[in-house]
């Protein structure tokens, strides 16, 4: 089964390598190449094409948009894909996988003290995305598991009425990766100079195009691949953590593709950046029981959160200043826009099936209304008083 996917996943790069990378269209290009060449059964053929599509995407983050005098992905560590579908995990802790013949039966064995055990004994968690691993003889099984995520208002710890949640609004960007509606800055300073340095090291070597040359740019790639996850998980960390400090039950952002569109400063890694971030922050928010959700971000930063007027003008020449030209009111451009994507978040109505929405969206010092009325941070408050 190890070989059968490696193969697998080896053959679908190599027949989109040059021609696509997204999921849907490696596995349209691929599947049935994949079927006909291996012993894959149909759902772990998807899982590969979907594997290939990643690796792809991944160089394609690092070299610029481009496969042009990049190394192709090769598939040599011993781990298989595993989902719902082709794996499943019993009350008795015993799980079943499809392999290239038929399902194997296996009991788990976990460690003393596995922190596992929580999400097993919980009927909160189910199951997810998991990775079998080959190595030394043994099979190891790194589970994953998924929370269904919470409609706004439908916890009973939720203080607030169903249509009373608040937002916390989130600005996306190069200089700040994030910003939100309660003037919370993440700079973005660190996380564009490591970049700036690799594209700029990836020229030379490519240059150089002898063997050390690739070995040293292959593990440069891995480094600013690993300091820029590390950075955007502690931003995530960041922005769950300021929605749980003033009571969000939703975080709100752009939408990626169109932010990406919208910041002409931006480049194919700004654009994977913005998608790991958001990936990581609904994770995250997931176990806090907190909504994320995506609003058309356009006007965004023009838009004058407190008059209502629309003009590009009310950006200065280096778009880091608001200042509205029919009111005057002056901000810190991404301030604006973060409050401005919790007020389009509230303005689309309701955010899930039980017809709840939010109506605040969070500031510094309390909450507001798109209307202007304004709900003071009485705990705050308390803390800032002399």
């Amino acid at each position: 089964m190890v070989r059968e996917w490696k193969r697998g996943c080896q053959i679908a790069v190599n027949t989109a390598w040059g021609n696509c990378h997204t999921r849907s269209e490696v596995q349209k290009l691929a599947y049935d190449v994949l079927r006909e060449r291996t012993d894959l059964g149909s759902q772990h053929a998807v899982l590969a094409t979907h594997r290939a599509a990643e690796a792809i995407k991944g160089v394609l983050d690092r070299n610029d948009g481009t496969t042009e005098n990049a190394d192709k992905p090769t598939f040599t560590s011993p781990t298989v894909v595993y989902d719902t579908r082709t794996m499943t995990l019993f009350d008795d802790r015993a799980v079943s996988l499809t392999t290239t013949e038929e399902r194997v039966h296996c009991d788990l064995v976990f460690p003393d003290g596995s922190y596992l055990t929580q999400y097993l004994n919980d009927d909160r968690w189910e199951a997810a995305k998991s990775n079998l691993c080959y190595r030394d003889g043994q099979f190891d099984l790194h589970l994953g598991f998924r929370a269904e995520r919470p409609e706004i208002g439908a916890s009973d710890e939720v203080e607030s009425s169903e249509n009373d949640a608040t937002v916390l609004g989130v600005a996306l960007g190069v200089e700040n990766v994030a910003v939100t509606s309660t003037a919370r800055f993440f700079s973005g300073e660190k996380l564009d100079h490591r970049h700036r340095e690799f594209s700029e090291l990836r020229t030379a070597l490519h240059e150089t195009d002898t063997r050390s040359a690739l070995r040293t740019l292959r593990q440069a790639g891995d480094k600013n691949d690993n300091f820029a996850r590390d950075t955007l998980h502690t931003v995530a960390g960041g922005i769950v953590e300021e929605a749980e400090k003033h009571g969000c039950s939703v975080i709100a952002f752009g939408e990626l593709e169109a932010v990406r569109e919208l910041l002409p400063e931006a480049d194919e890694f700004h654009a994977w950046a913005f998608e790991r971030l958001f990936d990581f922050v609904a994770y995250r928010a997931e176990e806090h029981g907190i909504t994320v959700a995506q609003v058309n971000p356009e006007y965004t930063s023009q838009r004058c959160t407190s008059c209502g007027f629309t003009h590009p003008q009310n950006r200065d020449a280096e778009r880091t200043h608001f200042e509205c030209l029919k009111c005057g009111n002056e901000a810190n451009d991404h301030y604006n826009a973060a409050k401005n994507v919790g007020f389009r978040c509230i303005r689309r109505g309701p955010l899930s099936s039980r017809g709840v929405g939010a109506k605040y969206c969070a500031l510094g010092s309390g909450r507001v209304t798109p209307d202007g009325d304004f709900v003071p941070n009485e705990e705050l408050a308390e803390v800032q008083k002399p």
